[in-house]
């Protein structure tokens, strides 16, 4: 192969991998009400309970309100219709607060809620409304399974988004 039939494929590899990131960027830029999300995985998809997933947000508004959500993604074969959290909030200035919170994901038929596809189910469960920050920092938010089981199966996924109130 010659120099230029090498440099023909380098120059398209890089345009395609320009075009692949400028979509990205495009889709992420339209999810302007975004202020955080970030999701984690959980590992072979058994969520030990001394598992806490931890994120970290740096917040300098104060004054929008927000929503936050909790992004769950489990298996088709997750064997119950629900799933308990427990969310501790750490404020910037050491003070936190913990709450409980009941993912509903399935219907009263057994159906899974939220969307699917193939065997994945992906969930968005509201957990705060129109909440203002009240001061600027570091929040931190630990999320741990709440099922009184050492070891939950079939959870994947499990995350936060935070956006503007609308």
């Amino acid at each position: 192969m010659s120099d230029k039939g090498f440099h023909f494929l380098s120059i398209r590899k890089i345009s395609g991998l320009v075009s692949a990131f400028s979509f990205l960027l495009f889709l992420s830029s339209c999810d302007k009400n975004r202020v955080f999300e970030e999701n984690k995985e959980i590992s072979n998809y058994v969520w030990d309970v001394k598992d806490v997933k931890t994120f970290d947000v740096l917040i300098s508004d104060t004054v929008t309100p927000n929503n936050f959500y909790i992004n769950v993604r489990q298996a088709d074969s997750y064997a119950y219709s629900n799933l308990y959290l427990f969310i501790k909030t750490t404020f910037p200035n050491g003070k936190f607060s913990h709450d409980t919170l009941e993912c509903i994901l399935a219907n009263v038929e057994g159906r899974w809620l939220g969307k699917g596809l193939g065997d994945i189910w992906d969930n968005q469960i509201p957990f705060k409304k129109a909440k203002k920050f009240p001061i600027k920092g570091k929040y931190s938010f630990q999320i741990e399974q709440g099922m009184r089981l050492s070891k939950l199966s079939q959870i994947m996924d499990v995350g936060i988004r935070i956006e503007k109130a609308k």
